[in-house]
């Protein structure tokens, strides 16, 4: 019977380790491709807290219903209180539940920023279609939830000098991020 010393165990260790490491480095690795300056552009992240970043373009509460309708509701609903079924939640409600045991976390109840909802429906919605709303729709479609959930009026036209006066019933919700430049 052949049995292997702890010797042999560590050198063959150490000479898979070896040509491993050299194969990694003769190899080039391909795959992918790089992205470019317009596929970079429309993932990029710079709207910030206050309202800095946001692009320029308009919307109401009017032609956000319009294309809610259209964009939103298959998946969220035609009442904004989301379709379980396709894992797509609520928009609106839910406020005073997040000290409760059942927490209900929502663009009205939970997020602390009007502009996140801006840039998280700029960059991430349709599911199906992400990114292809324009951003006069965005801010459209912004209004009418934020008019809905009785944050802003239904009166208001949306756009980035309106954000600054959005006052998010989550605002002080969140504990500041004590790092330099951080929002």
């Amino acid at each position: 019977m052949f049995t292997l010393k702890p010797t042999h165990i560590a050198l063959a260790a150490l000479l898979s380790a070896t040509a491993t490491q050299a194969f990694a480095q003769d190899q080039e690795v391909e795959f992918g491709t790089l992205a470019t300056a317009e596929e970079i552009a429309a993932i990029d992240i710079d709207i910030m807290p206050d309202g800095t970043g946001l692009p320029e373009g308009s919307g109401s509460y009017a032609e956000g219903q319009e294309v809610y309708e259209w964009a939103c509701s298959a998946c969220h609903g035609e009442n904004m209180m989301g379709v379980k079924d396709l894992g797509a939640p609520a928009l609106i409600g839910g406020r005073g539940t997040l000290a409760t045991d059942a927490p209900v976390k929502t663009i009205e109840s939970y997020w602390p920023h009007a502009s996140t909802a801006f840039d998280y429906i700029r960059r991430a919605m349709p599911m199906n279609a992400p990114g292809s709303l324009s951003d006069n729709e965005v801010y459209a479609v912004t209004a009418y939830i934020l008019g809905k959930a009785n944050i802003i009026s239904e009166e208001t036209t949306l756009d980035a000098e309106s954000f600054e006066l959005i006052e998010m019933p989550n605002q002080d919700g969140f504990v500041e991020d004590p790092r330099p430049g951080s929002y």
